[in-house]
């Protein structure tokens, strides 16, 4: 089991506030439960609080701990407890999925281009402090592996110059297209579409290109519970042999 803890306090920011648009949506939240469950939305407090700041820190605890009227090391165990809270400083974070199916598709390659370009340990800041990044499980894109994850995006179908190439354009503040790198369209075939492809489904030219027999009437209750023969024949007694003893 890991230990995991607030960053120290030298790093640690004098003050948190949520900036006006996100005030207004922890209010609104927070409204959301009856008097006396308002703790339920430490969740949705701490995860606003980390993308506005990048990671959950000491100040952003307290100051949830006061809108949410709970002692302060109630809130420490969530941030705590939940591995998706970030502790310490991350700047963008890289989220390589290494489960299985990525795994199988060359996932290795990517976690390697991201040891090369950002650091050879994962969650531990490049040299310029802008980036890190981490192995993690499954992200739900395995039709799409290998793939990672920046914010609320999926960059799917990568090796290792493709990732190479998705750093690069981070550190020169351009924004990489989510989705495929391989140039196809969400989770087709690489090769194209092989199922439904005949134009006739969609033109309508398919009418009446094939005729339906005329529905037959329906079954009585009675006649839908009537023995068949072959339930007779089954059910029969068997007819013993000639001669065969009694």
């Amino acid at each position: 089991m890991s230990l995991r803890r607030l960053a120290p306090p030298e790093v640690q920011p004098a003050s948190f506030a949520f900036n006006a648009p996100n005030a207004e949506w922890a209010a609104a939240t927070i409204a959301k439960y009856p008097p006396g469950r308002q703790a339920s939305a430490v969740i949705s407090l701490l995860w606003r609080g980390q993308e506005q700041e990048g990671w959950v820190t000491h100040p952003m605890i307290e100051v949830i701990a006061g809108m949410l009227d709970m002692p302060f090391i109630r809130v420490l165990e969530v941030a705590t407890f939940y591995t998706m809270f970030n502790l310490e400083p991350v700047g963008t974070l890289i989220q390589v999925c290494t489960t299985t199916p990525c795994w199988l598709r060359g996932s290795d390659a990517v976690v390697a281009a991201c040891k090369t370009h950002i650091h050879p340990q994962e969650k531990t800041l490049s040299a310029d402090g802008r980036f890190s990044w981490t192995e993690v499980e499954c992200l739900g894109a395995c039709v799409n592996a290998p793939m990672l994850q920046i914010g609320s995006d999926f960059y799917e179908d990568l090796d290792g110059p493709l990732t190479e190439q998705l750093i690069a354009d981070l550190k020169a503040g351009r924004a990489p297209k989510p989705g495929p790198a391989n140039g196809r369209r969400s989770s087709e075939p690489e090769g194209g579409a092989t199922a439904l492809t005949d134009t006739a489904l969609y033109d309508g030219s398919i009418i009446g290109r094939y005729t339906v027999a005329a529905p037959q009437p329906a079954l009585t209750d009675a006649e839908a519970k009537k023995p068949t023969q072959a339930a007779s024949d089954r059910e029969a007694p068997k007819q013993k042999p000639p001669g065969a003893a009694t």
